[in-house]
């Protein structure tokens, strides 16, 4: 398998004869697309189709970030705005019948969207636990400050996913929501005890189980005062391998985001080295697409053979 350990965005609604030729040459592991990439349901189609069809791949990685609420890149096909997983909870707190019933047809509707597309990763469900000291960044994002009703709510909304042949991508392992910080824009340092963590925020990852998890880029100073989690080889190998016991694809967030201290290449170098998978980049930009190019390896042996369980999935 030919891949390299990344995945890209792109810039717009089609692919550009040099993202064609870049991509072609390249070969990313996959490709993430955001609201600058989707016009409309027959052009989302057509960009997807144009992806698998430059790898000759119908199982191709194609992921979307289309959580509800404020992170719904599917909005000009159908606005899910309204829908985040603390409206749903909010749901579940009134009447639990209502709520499978709703979120049942909210989960079924986005997958007949992403599968008549062709699109077959969405990167949910937030398994990050609120807090009231927590920056902004999750708030509704998250289903409660629960943790357990987070696991009841993750676990529903992974299986749903699973029937409608749709891969889940649980975030942030090993748990954002304590963050006082924006991860975009500044470090991010979490000072709980590992007690806290434990009992908490490491909890939900836990007890849910997926085929992809995506990295926070938060310091938990109790484990390792200096790096964050997607470039700390202590967090990945001790929480998130064997605490949390994830066996699958381990995806690093986005590795242009300020949280992180290095430039892009370092970054990128850092997340593998430390045990991600794949690192994701995407503003889209192929000036620093084809940076990072010249220091991305090849998919290891692990990683090929959890892709090929992946498409397995996928029949």
């Amino acid at each position: 398998m030919n891949k390299k350990a990344i995945i890209f965005g792109i810039k717009g609604y089609f692919l550009s004869i040099e993202e064609k030729s870049f991509l072609y040459k390249e070969k990313p592991w996959g490709i993430i697309l955001f609201s600058r990439n989707i016009k409309n349901i027959k052009q989302l189609k057509k960009l997807v189709s144009e992806i698998k069809g430059l790898f000759n791949d119908v199982n191709f990685p194609i992921l979307i970030d289309q959580e509800g609420g404020v992170v719904s890149r599917l909005n000009k096909i159908t606005d899910l705005s309204i829908f985040s997983q603390s409206y749903f909870f909010n749901l579940y707190k009134k009447n639990k019948d209502i709520f499978y019933a709703t979120y049942k047809i909210y989960i079924d509707t986005v997958s007949d969207i992403l599968k008549t597309v062709g699109i077959n990763i969405n990167t949910v469900p937030v398994l990050d636990v609120q807090s009231a000291k927590s920056n902004k960044l999750i708030g509704t994002r998250s289903f409660s400050v629960n943790p357990a009703k987070i696991i009841k709510l993750g676990n529903v909304c992974i299986n749903l996913y699973k029937k409608n042949k749709i891969a889940t991508v649980v975030k942030h392992i090993p748990g954002h929501g304590a963050s006082k910080t924006d991860t975009h824009f500044q470090k991010s340092i979490i000072n709980d005890s590992k007690k806290k963590l434990i009992k908490k925020d490491f909890k939900t990852f836990k007890e849910c189980k997926s085929l992809f998890a995506m990295t926070a880029h938060t310091i938990y100073s109790a484990y390792d005062s200096l790096n964050p989690a997607t470039h700390s080889t202590l967090i990945i190998d001790k929480i998130i391998r064997k605490h949390i016991n994830f066996k699958g694809i381990l995806i690093s967030d986005d590795i242009s985001m300020k949280a992180l201290k290095y430039n892009l290449e370092g970054n990128a170098i850092k997340a593998l080295k430390a045990g991600c998978n794949l690192v994701l980049h995407c503003n889209g930009s192929i000036k620093e697409m084809k940076r990072l190019a010249k220091v991305i390896p090849k998919i290891d042996k692990f990683t090929q053979e959890k892709t090929s369980q992946f498409c397995n999935f996928l029949m």
